[in-house]
């Protein structure tokens, strides 16, 4: 017969079973997304990610980092989703087999913004390679994320369209912090210096001191984000299933609806334009 401790140690034994299966099913619906600063820190996942959750039961947790890291992160298959701002190097991770089909999600600008006294005369510019190139000229400090992040990358194609090498200038006028958005606008609000930042952070950043937007409209300063599921085959570890559904609801109507309906202070910050899948 079996004794009391026996039969204790056996309903133990299957509570232990239970609760390991249920943190194994609790596993199985939750996905990771390598995404960059902006998404997170102008509130846009704080918004669709519970809409998210409400309907699937999938919980996300996002890590937000600089969308080179991103990226980096990705192809070494550290998470399910990737949700960045740089096609080319998006189009890039496809190609070489770290992701199965880019889609495009949303866009919105990136903006200069810089002290009111406005010590390079940018003000009203539409012109931002040309902006930059008064900057420069004029020696005004200018803080620079200096990360390889999709707003980094953006900044650096501006700079090569002026004609100024800012690899020369680092430490001078130039400086670069190696932090996310809202790190180099305090630094840049401390500074009294010029940034460029996606319009998103912007709207949502509380440290605005003295700082403006000086410049915009600029076509060049167009900011298309992207969404790839990882691939699966070559990393076997990804949760295929949950992370395409994730990318199917973003690109969906509902999930498009979601993105406009975000607002920061009342303004929209970004814009859906989803081309969904075949089409």
């Amino acid at each position: 017969m079996l004794n009391r401790r026996s039969i204790l140690g056996a309903a133990g034994a299957v509570l232990l079973t239970i609760g390991a299966l249920a943190g194994a099913l609790a596993e199985e619906k939750s996905i990771i997304v390598q995404s960059t600063t902006s998404t997170a820190n102008s509130g846009l996942f704080d918004h669709l990610l519970p809409l998210f959750q409400q309907k699937t039961g999938i919980r996300v947790d996002v890590v937000a980092v600089g969308t080179g890291q991103a990226i980096k992160n990705a192809a070494n298959g550290d998470g399910d989703v990737l949700f960045v701002h740089a096609k080319a190097d998006e189009e890039k991770f496809v190609a070489e087999g770290n992701g199965v089909e880019r889609f495009d999600v949303m866009y919105n600008d990136f903006v200069v913004v810089g002290p009111k006294a406005d010590p390079a005369g940018i003000a009203g510019s539409r012109d931002a390679a040309a902006a930059l190139a008064k900057v420069a000229a004029a020696g005004a400090p200018f803080v620079s994320r200096g990360d390889d992040s999709g707003t980094h990358k953006a900044e650096l194609k501006l700079w090569k369209a002026a004609g100024v090498d800012v690899k020369a200038a680092s430490g001078g006028w130039y400086r670069e912090t190696g932090s996310g958005m809202g790190q180099t606008l305090n630094i840049a609000a401390g500074m009294s210096g010029y940034a460029l930042t996606d319009r998103a952070t912007w709207a949502a950043f509380q440290n605005k001191g003295e700082l403006t937007i000086v410049v915009e409209g600029d076509t060049k300063l167009l900011n298309q984000y992207g969404i790839i599921l990882v691939n699966p085959v070559k990393f076997p570890r990804v949760k295929a299933e949950a992370g395409k559904a994730f990318v199917d609801w973003v690109i969906s109507d509902e999930g498009q609806k979601a993105i406009a309906d975000f607002k920061v202070s009342g303004e929209q910050v970004f814009f859906p334009n989803a081309k969904k899948a075949g089409g």
